[in-house]
């Protein structure tokens, strides 16, 4: 049975019917986007319960094997090459164990987002687009779609409908936009429904891109 990974929870308002599970990115712990909440949500949303997982600490190869959280192994800059699928499938198991929990709390798939920034963002793709039954939406911020040569095969044709959110930073050192971009042309080939935006920013997050994830979530929350 795969463990719950430690997380931060936060509610913004009593008894929250809607969550939010946020991934956070290679490096960084479930805090890195706690104080997204107050610029995110708006007053008149349905109370809110944001679960921010912490990733296991893991030896990175890419940074001298040096040990450091993350929800997968990084292998080189070819993302693409030599990924490690263990450590993938390991976190799509465990975004299934958080997600199994809001429904024990009573909160069905159709009101959990789930979301992620960067290797948050791909375990984010990896695992919603794979799931029997779809969430209200996926947030892939600043990543890319990992396991692409197993995805046609594994990806859920009612998971492909979910509404996906993806943006990224023109000036990203860390993943290209073209790779983002790569992975939204794919996915839009594939069916799904996934909003890109752009912005001239390197590999972090701008307040417009906060603005329009606001918006995208406010007509998914009505």
């Amino acid at each position: 049975m795969t463990s719950l990974p430690e997380s931060i929870e936060i509610e913004t308002g009593p008894n929250p019917r809607h969550a939010v599970i946020w991934l956070h990115g290679l490096g960084a712990d479930g805090h890195d986007f706690e104080p997204i909440v107050p610029e995110l949500v708006e007053r008149s949303w349905p109370a809110l319960r944001f679960v921010f997982p912490h990733a296991p600490v893991r030896p990175i190869t890419i940074n001298g094997g040096m040990r450091m959280r993350g929800w997968y192994d990084i292998r080189g800059m070819d993302f693409a090459a030599g990924q490690d699928e263990a450590g993938i499938r390991d976190s799509i198991a465990k975004v299934e164990a958080l997600i199994a929990r809001e429904v024990a709390h009573g909160i069905p798939p159709s009101r959990i987002l789930l979301a992620g920034f960067s290797q948050g963002g791909a375990i984010t793709l990896a695992a919603g687009l794979r799931r029997t039954e779809p969430l209200l939406g996926l947030v892939a911020l600043s990543t890319y779609l990992p396991l692409h040569d197993t995805f046609p095969a594994e990806a859920s044709k009612a998971a492909l409908a979910s509404p996906i959110f993806m943006a990224h930073g023109r000036f990203d050192p860390v993943v290209p936009e073209a790779l983002g971009k790569m992975s939204h042309d794919w996915l839009k080939a594939m069916g799904c429904s996934v909003e890109w935006h752009s912005y001239p920013m390197p590999h972090s997050v701008c307040a417009e891109e906060i603005l329009d994830l606001r918006r995208w979530m406010a007509a998914r929350l009505v």
